[in-house]
């Protein structure tokens, strides 16, 4: 796309965002024409990508010999498998190059996710857009760019297999299809990795309700055969009022064990009709300790390269207790993002994670807090409406105006709730609950 492409395009894609909002449909627009290029469904393409549920450190392995391929055919010295959200480029898999995430504002890749087909430049270094970014200026050094947009089979852009060079290369027709094909493959995995998580997550909640049911169950049970065996040791000695008193438990005891068959039978019932129901994608082994580990890996170096103390803390009495994972990076991920856009240099962004075990309604507490430059009241009911707009961060970051509607809508799915508090200047609170298995 040419520089004018994208100012025409930067334009055409403010008009439509106003229009969305004027029409009163539930979108975000940005308040000023971005240098950044936006695609005129990102919010349909975050979804999609929140809909893969992907845990962003943990694919290195699954697309190590796709990535190598890719540098094989093109005859690259790097690939990279990078998949974009609203403020970064994570790097799930890599060949040549060592990195595990960028600022989105950063990287080529956003470019690639607007083309249908290909994004190519030839020389970074000649190229406005790219000539003073740090992988061109530095090592790796890198001159010649040819990315392949990521696309779902619902065509929405998640993000790009890429090959660089430090030379400039030509590609021939036959190895740019090959490329294409890998690129399919690397989204095809993608989805059978998250219907075989789909599928342990039903096996594990069959094997805990196995368990709940044989513990349940016992109890009525038990009493039934402890009364039966009471009038048959008892024989003629039985009275009638004795033993009508016990016919009487034993016929409570039976409808309790009814009782629970219903429950059962009615909690899989809901299960199989309600798509979004948080007991629909269990993770299997998810607790608050390996919920720590990976948000504290994954934005740990954010935080480290704009100078904020970043700490994620959980309760000891429940960090083992297994639970829900369902979008929980995602959901977590944009908000410690947001905090650390708008937290200057020094700051601090905090992270509480707790389990509140109530038999009838356990829930997940998330807060994420920050010392930052705060929320205005106005901004804060954007944010609860889903109507949030973009601003830089304080460091610079482009603000595309996604990632806050993003969170509104999967804590909506998901049964959950959003509270926000704020004072400018002091730093902002936002509290998530939601509704959780936990076995």
């Amino acid at each position: 796309m040419s520089i004018s492409g994208i100012v025409f395009y930067s334009i055409t894609s403010l008009f439509f965002h106003l229009l969305f909002v004027e029409l009163g449909l539930n979108r975000i627009y940005i308040m000023s024409i971005s240098s950044a290029p936006v695609p005129a469904n990102e919010m349909e393409r975050l979804l999609g990508l929140s809909e893969l549920d992907i845990d962003y450190s943990d694919h290195q392995v699954t697309f190590q010999d796709l990535a190598k391929l890719a540098a094989k055919v093109a005859g690259t010295r790097i690939s990279l498998v990078n998949l974009i959200d609203s403020l970064t480029q994570w790097t799930i898999s890599n060949y040549g190059l060592d990195i595990d995430q960028m600022l989105r504002e950063d990287s080529v890749c956003q470019y690639t996710i607007m083309e249908s087909e290909h994004f190519e430049v030839g020389d970074l270094t000649e190229d406005e857009r790219f000539k003073d970014k740090f992988y061109v200026t530095g090592e790796p050094n890198v001159k010649y760019y040819y990315g392949i947009p990521l696309k779902t089979g619902d065509g929405l852009q998640i993000g790009a297999l890429c090959v660089l060079d430090q030379e400039r290369k030509t590609l021939e027709p036959e190895k740019i299809e090959l490329l294409k094909i890998i690129a399919d493959e690397i989204v095809g995995r993608l989805k059978t990795h998250k219907v075989l998580e789909n599928l342990k997550s039903r096996l594990l909640e069959a094997g805990q309700t196995q368990k709940k049911v044989a513990h349940d169950i016992r109890g009525p049970l038990g009493g039934i055969v402890g009364l039966a065996q009471i009038i048959r040791d008892q024989g003629d000695q039985n009275r009638m009022d004795e033993v009508l008193e016990f016919i009487n438990l034993i016929h409570k005891s039976g409808n309790s064990i009814l009782d629970l068959a219903e429950e059962i039978l009615g909690s899989h019932k809901e299960k199989g009709t309600t798509a979004g129901s948080p007991r629909a994608s269990n993770g299997q082994g998810f607790t608050l300790a390996i919920f720590k580990d990976k948000l504290e890996k994954l934005y740990g170096p954010q935080a480290k390269q704009k100078n904020i103390r970043f700490q994620v803390n959980t309760s000891p009495l429940t960090e083992n207790i297994h639970f829900s994972k369902s979008k929980l990076l995602q959901i977590t991920g944009n908000l410690i993002s947001n905090s650390m856009k708008f937290t200057p240099p020094f700051g601090e962004v905090t992270v509480d994670l707790h389990l509140l075990i109530d038999q009838l309604k356990p829930a997940l507490r998330i807060s994420v807090k920050d010392s930052g430059v705060g929320i205005t009241t106005e901004n804060i009911q954007a944010i609860v409406s889903g109507n949030a707009s973009s601003t830089n961060g304080t460091g610079g970051e482009q603000g595309f105006g996604f990632g806050l509607a993003l969170v509104k809508h999967l804590v909506d799915s998901l049964g959950g709730t959003i509270s926000i508090s704020s004072q400018p200047g002091a730093g902002t609170n936002f509290e998530i609950d939601l509704p959780q298995n936990i076995y």
